[in-house]
């Protein structure tokens, strides 16, 4: 087969199929570009919009090939995909031979990704513990056993060795049903829930036409994801007597450790997180109705408010049950005091 590419201005690339080509479109590109790009990467780029038949935007990574296709592609320029370590301050509350424990601030993303190839927590650790960390995760993910959005605060452990990181990993693939491991969040809630405890059984997929997005699914549906949260109202703020509340502060507990569980849980129940522009945009209105101190305060407020307060694990090398809790950033102490006002 000759070379398909032929080459256009920057890195524009025009990519013809021959009578030999086949299978899906993500797997046949990553083939002919080569290894500087992965299939993961080539696949975020279909969706990205970025490659082109007949002048549209071909956004299936699973559309077939067929011969005599020519596709029309922006590459980027190659990442190193060695995190590098930065100088990052970290809020260590322990740490020992196998495992860190740390409280992640808001704004910190975990591990290098599009857009954020530094300045992670992954870059943070990588300077701060050398190369004893666990390498199970990969290069881009040394150590990592769950994450936390960029914006959510809260507990987390990293695996320092691959033995702690296949113990930890367990641990939270079981969710604490047969192991100790416990994971419990605190959030601002626009409204009060009709029940001030509950469960959320509502299985989660991708959001149709948005690979970032998350969405309540239909059990039966092909990418649907068992997804349960169990939640406490611990506050309510500007309670009426009917029941009703202007927002609450609520205990979630995770069952499943889904993407953007609690956010999406939250909002399916009509109780969206306070900040959060991406599953609770249409209530921010409600901040109005507020007096201007407070309501500035509200709308100030630049994240969902959801904070990892507490994790409990079983010690991978000792098995001693560790129990970490940490209160509420200063941001979320400021927004509780002023609903409370």
């Amino acid at each position: 087969m000759s070379d398909p590419f032929k080459q256009a201005a920057g890195n524009r690339k025009v990519l013809t199929a021959d009578e030999s080509a086949e299978g899906r479109l993500d797997a046949w590109l990553t083939a002919q570009v080569g290894e500087e790009f992965s299939r993961s990467r080539i696949k975020a780029l279909i969706k990205d919009g970025q490659v082109f038949l007949r002048g549209e935007p071909v956004t299936n990574p699973q559309r077939k090939v067929r011969t005599g296709d020519s596709f029309e592609l922006t590459l980027p320029e190659p990442e190193d995909p060695t995190p590098q370590g930065e100088d990052i301050p970290l809020d260590i509350l322990h740490e020992d031979d196998d495992v860190i424990v740390i409280s992640k601030p808001s704004g910190l993303v975990v591990h290098p990704g599009a857009g954020n190839w530094t300045g992670t927590l992954v870059n943070a650790l990588i300077h701060h513990c050398s190369d004893t960390l666990s390498g199970i995760g990969g290069v881009r993910r040394p150590g990592i056993v769950h994450r936390l959005d960029k914006d959510t605060t809260g507990v987390m452990v990293v695996a320092k060795n691959d033995i702690a990181h296949r113990h930890l990993s367990l641990q939270f693939a079981d969710h604490g049903r047969t192991m100790p491991l416990e994971r419990a969040y605190q959030a601002v809630v626009w409204g009060r829930p009709r029940s001030l405890s509950g469960m959320v059984d509502a299985p989660l997929g991708r959001a149709t036409g948005d690979r970032t997005r998350r969405a309540v699914k239909r059990p039966d549906s092909q990418d649907a994801d068992e997804a349960i949260t169990h939640y406490q109202v611990i506050e309510r703020f500007h309670e009426k007597p009917d029941a009703t509340a202007f927002a609450s502060l609520v205990e979630c507990r995770l069952e499943t450790g889904r993407t953007h569980q609690i956010r999406v849980h939250m909002a399916h129940i009509g109780h969206p997180l306070l900040g959060d522009t991406v599953y609770g945009a249409g209530f921010k209105t409600k901040a109005n109705l507020l007096p201007e101190e407070i309501r500035k305060i509200v709308n100030g407020f630049g994240r969902q408010a959801l904070h990892a307060f507490m994790l409990q694990f079983e010690h991978p090398r000792t098995g001693e049950i560790m129990h970490f809790e940490v209160p509420l950033p200063d941001d979320m102490v400021e927004l509780v005091e002023a609903l409370r006002r």
